[in-house]
């Protein structure tokens, strides 16, 4: 439990210097939040850390890599 909350404050300070590694270590190269990241954080520094943090805090990397996430797209 402690190591999880370290390993938070450390995923949290690199996404405020660099936002888009905070979000590359957090859910991997070539992610959509990855991406997005990258993008704001080319537009504007301030953006990107915004939501670089809002990613590692709010959004669950596990719940899109599960196998029931994927529908077909014809039944």
């Amino acid at each position: 439990m402690a190591s999880e909350r370290c390993c938070l404050f450390l995923e949290i300070l690199v996404a405020i210097l660099l936002p888009p590694l905070g979000v590359f270590l957090r859910h991997g190269c070539c992610s959509l939040e990855f991406c997005i990241c990258l993008l704001l954080t080319i537009f504007g520094y301030v953006p990107g850390i915004i939501y670089a943090i809002y990613v590692i805090v709010a959004v669950d990397r596990d719940r899109y890599r599960r196998d029931d996430y994927y529908y077909p797209v014809v039944a």
